[in-house]
């Protein structure tokens, strides 16, 4: 009986490992990012804040910037590798975002770094506006910007001297975080 008890267990455990997996659950899709924001936040002993959208369009990412308290002319505006800005000068946004080992370059150039998005202009009122539509940023892959830092600089960027451009200290900080899709 007990030799029975003993063959007809191990038989039941053959037949059950013989029972096919349950499929795997299926995991919805991540919805594609179509806007993203930055709010710029000023660096130890600056006045320097604003925001920063991206919104997805057919012809690439469009960015548009509004930025308040810069002194009047050229500052640099990057995109930087790393979302921390916590340090009091932002230094821990780390370098222009450069996954593509590109020159630093103006954002029109065949050739740049992803975070090379050129200048700002501010007027005498401390007001900067900028748009543009950018081909080489993308909200998913290697040249993501979800998670990133945008920099403004203390000093115009020339656009060629490397690996900067030359653009001086860091007088704003924002991460870049997914924006709610617009409502129609």
């Amino acid at each position: 009986m007990r030799r029975e008890s003993v063959l007809f267990t191990l038989a039941l455990l053959w037949a059950a490992c013989q029972q096919p997996a349950p499929p795997p659950a299926e995991t919805p899709a991540a919805p594609e990012i179509s806007r993203a924001v930055a709010v710029l936040h000023p660096t130890e002993g600056n006045q320097v804040e604003g925001v920063v959208h991206f919104t997805r369009t057919a012809e690439g990412i469009r960015i548009e910037a509004t930025v308040s308290g810069l002194t009047p002319g050229r500052h640099g505006f990057h995109i930087h590798e790393w979302g921390d800005c916590s340090a009091p000068d932002a230094t821990s946004a780390g370098g222009h975002f450069n996954p593509t080992d590109q020159p630093h370059g103006a954002p029109d150039s065949p050739a740049r770094h992803v975070g090379d998005l050129g200048n700002l202009e501010a007027g005498e009122d401390g007001m900067a506006s900028y748009s543009r539509v950018d081909t080489v940023v993308a909200f998913s892959g290697p040249r993501s910007i979800i998670g990133r830092a945008v920099i403004v600089h203390a000093a115009e960027d020339d656009l060629t001297s490397q690996p900067t451009g030359n653009a001086g200290g860091r007088l704003a900080c924002g991460v870049i975080g997914i924006a709610a899709p617009a409502t129609e």
